[in-house]
């Protein structure tokens, strides 16, 4: 299937390109989520016409990622947790947590945009977690594992 992308896509494309796609992924989720559309005659001419108005959307959503991402870059989270003698959590730290304490901290971030690259945390201490904001716009905060008192 071929479509033309109405926005960045990861490992994809970019806005405006037309890229072949397996048939379920586009008639499944990217055309049903309003980011690509069929790569037809008339298709084309209307994306052709609209194409400063996605550019422009696109950019606008790039800026704000950006806003976000310098006040996420000032924030200091630390979670308190109950843990046993060795520093080993009760539990684990998941994203839905850290998505949690950082809102509470005045960010606003949903728990899809948290990546934590070796999977929950379930140890006492510090820790790199990736905010993915935007396709463009990655934000590393360091997040403290501290013991509940």
């Amino acid at each position: 299937m071929e479509v033309i992308l109405l926005e960045k896509i990861v490992n994809l494309g970019n806005l405006g390109d037309k890229v072949n796609i397996k048939n379920g992924y586009g008639r499944n989720y990217l055309v049903p989520q309003g980011k690509a559309v069929p790569a037809t005659a008339k298709k084309i001419a209307e994306f052709e016409a609209r194409r400063a108005d996605l550019e422009k959307a696109a950019a606008d959503k790039l800026s704000a990622a950006q806003s976000v991402a310098d006040k996420l870059s000032k924030l200091a989270i630390v979670i308190t947790h109950k843990a046993g003698d060795e520093g080993r959590l009760f539990g684990s730290v998941g994203t839905h947590n850290i998505a949690e304490a950082i809102n509470q901290a005045g960010g606003v971030v949903e728990k899809q945009q948290i990546r934590l690259p070796h999977g929950t945390i379930r140890h006492l201490g510090d820790y790199d977690v990736d905010v993915n904001l935007h396709s463009d716009v990655t934000v590393t905060m360091s997040i403290k594992i501290a013991l509940e008192a």
